[in-house]
């Protein structure tokens, strides 16, 4: 019997949630994600200081000096997503920095940039993806960037009001972010879950069923993992992003891993179809407080990771 890493990547596209190259060489995913957090715990060891010197050394030849930490930490994500692309058949979620979360325009100004150091460096737009938080303004950059061929990862999604809003602006891929609603729960009610029960899980079946029920063509991809008991019940799944100690679990078990998630089976559901604009998103999202509290939370995370980031390279520079 092959192991649960091997039995997954049959019926879902494996993701290594990740910005260390040497993880990625070891468990052969298709695509890998990254994130300021990801980014700066690989940048913190020496074997990756080179990647920040390049990034700074680069920023310094620039004519605008304004934007000497943009320029730094955009060379510095693309720098890390062009050297994993090296050891990918797939794609790399590259993330826009998260204090624009709110502002549309300089969202898509900022992913812009990004593509064309991208293009500069002769990788295609066509294998990235351009990670943005799942606000409505955030939506609606993404809505923009997406008729312009450029393809992205809405993040930080935990309510069905999020997909549904991606799904109808024609998003390419979505990551619901399943171990922080777990999280919430059980913070909120000190219970423990198992992973058919979990509210994370839960949510992304959720979503799954109702994007292949009406053929939405916007890939669901699970992410934030606590256990890989969450990974086993969305096997199926369009694509999950997993860490490399998640890998090594599913590696090391050699079980039997059933399908839990299906076309067919969504197909065959009773689910019903919604209608989504801003004001009935801002209402929803409202009513869901573990989402209001956990996408808050989250953009507040990243944003200080990338300002944890800027320090490093004012440090040497």
């Amino acid at each position: 019997m092959p192991d649960k890493l091997t039995q997954l990547k049959t019926m879902t596209v494996v993701v290594a949630d990740t910005g260390e190259f040497e993880l990625v060489k070891e468990y052969a995913p298709d695509d890998a994600t990254t994130n300021p957090s990801l980014i700066l715990k690989a940048a913190k060891q020496t074997q990756y200081a080179h990647l920040i010197s390049e990034a700074i050394d680069w920023a310094r030849q620039q004519e605008n000096q304004a934007d000497f930490l943009s320029n730094c930490i955009d060379r510095l994500f693309v720098t890390f997503g062009r050297e994993l692309l090296k050891l990918l058949p797939g794609r790399v979620s590259t993330e826009v920095d998260a204090r624009l979360s709110f502002d549309t325009e300089a969202t898509i100004k900022r992913t812009r940039r990004i593509i064309k150091l991208y293009e500069a460096a002769g990788i295609s737009r066509e294998r990235i993806l351009i990670k943005i938080a799942s606000t409505w303004e955030g939506i609606c950059a993404a809505e923009v960037l997406e008729k312009e061929g450029i393809h992205c990862n809405l993040t930080l999604l935990f309510s069905f009001s999020q997909a549904v809003a991606c799904a109808e602006a024609g998003i390419t891929l979505i990551s619901p972010f399943v171990g922080r609603i777990l999280d919430w729960h059980k913070k909120a009610t000190g219970q423990e879950y198992t992973a058919a029960e979990d509210p994370g899980v839960l949510s992304v079946k959720q979503i799954y069923n109702y994007y292949k029920k009406f053929d939405y063509p916007t890939i669901v991809m699970g992410a934030s993992f606590r256990n890989s008991g969450e990974i086993e019940e969305l096997a199926g799944c369009d694509r999950l992003t997993i860490s490399p100690t998640l890998m090594a679990e599913l590696q090391a078990d050699q079980r039997p891993l059933p399908r839990k998630l299906s076309v067919e089976s969504a197909k065959a559901m009773d689910i019903e179809r919604i209608g989504i604009d801003e004001k009935r998103f801002r209402w929803m999202l409202n009513e869901d407080a573990m989402a209001t509290e956990k996408l808050a939370e989250g953009i507040r995370s990243f944003s200080r990771d990338i300002e944890k980031l800027e320090e490093m390279i004012l440090a040497q520079s």
